[in-house]
């Protein structure tokens, strides 16, 4: 097997299960049960995809360029919403959408790429995922959009200063 199949056989696999699996994360009901255990797969199949896809592009860098700027935004914005459900400091949540959608917009922009020669497959999955995405996070209760986390109770709030005492 030469390296060029090498690398284009687990890079298809992983497109596959990543496109597949990105919606099933999206819609599963948003604990760190289902939802996350679907993301911890769908993370590993998106460093999959991208690695092996600027490998492809390491041997062929003429024809490929596009597609390696597709995969590394992919796995940056990938890696970074796993990290902030991981980390979930102050504003995570919409973060954390935006981030793993705008890696699924790569996977399917990717796809319709390889797929379809015109431009609007550069646009498309853009246009119609931005505006689902924000759509996801104003549905988000009023306090995990503002905070990005789970409200506080006021116990848990800091003490208002007030200027002067």
């Amino acid at each position: 097997m030469d390296l060029h199949t090498a690398l284009l056989v687990p890079h298809v696999v992983a497109g596959g299960l990543g496109l597949l699996l990105g919606p099933v994360v999206m819609a599963l009901p948003k604990r760190r049960d289902r939802h996350g255990l679907a993301g911890r797969v769908y993370v590993p199949v998106a460093v999959v995809m991208t690695t092996t896809a600027l490998g492809l592009f390491a041997l062929d860098p003429g024809r490929l360029w596009g597609l390696a700027l597709i995969a590394a935004a992919t796995l940056v914005t990938a890696l970074s919403g796993a990290s902030l459900a991981r980390r979930r400091p102050r504003g995570w949540v919409p973060a954390h959408i935006r981030l793993m959608g705008a890696s699924y917009l790569s996977f399917v922009t990717a796809f319709l790429l390889t797929q379809w020669s015109s431009p609007l497959a550069w646009i498309l999955p853009t246009a119609v995922g931005t505006p689902l995405m924000a759509l996801a996070v104003s549905r988000l209760p009023p306090g995990m959009r503002a905070t990005g986390g789970r409200p506080r109770s006021a116990a848990a709030r800091p003490a208002e200063t007030v200027p002067g005492t």
